[in-house]
């Protein structure tokens, strides 16, 4: 007799502890976005909560939506007018490329531009 009192206990305290353990990996996305001052972090805390009753099919998609905002760098996108480094050196690329076609051109053909 004790033993199954002892089985259906232990039986309450995995299924409690599972339910808690769902809640609390759901939850994770958010963490990250307050971790990182998301924007959207009562979006993405309400669509954990929605993931829930859509058999966590959306989960994956907060992971990534709450992990691409950095408040250091924002979404990837500079909005202070600055050029990313990748498009100042394509454009000193360019530079070097036009200076190099006025070097090669012949002398006569200088005189004649």
């Amino acid at each position: 007799m004790f033993l199954d009192y002892f089985a259906l206990g232990v039986l309450i305290f995995v299924v409690v502890t599972l339910f808690y353990a769902v809640i609390a990996i759901h939850d994770i996305p958010h963490l990250i976005a307050k971790a990182r001052n998301h924007p959207h972090q009562d979006a993405i805390h309400v669509a954990g909560w929605v993931s829930l009753f859509t058999l966590h099919v959306i989960w994956p998609f907060l992971f990534i939506w709450a992990t691409l905002y950095r408040e250091d760098r924002g979404w990837g996108i500079r909005t202070d007018g600055k050029l990313s480094a990748e498009a100042e050196a394509n454009a000193e690329i360019a530079r070097l490329h036009a200076r190099i076609a006025e070097l090669e051109m012949p002398t006569a053909e200088k005189e004649q531009v």
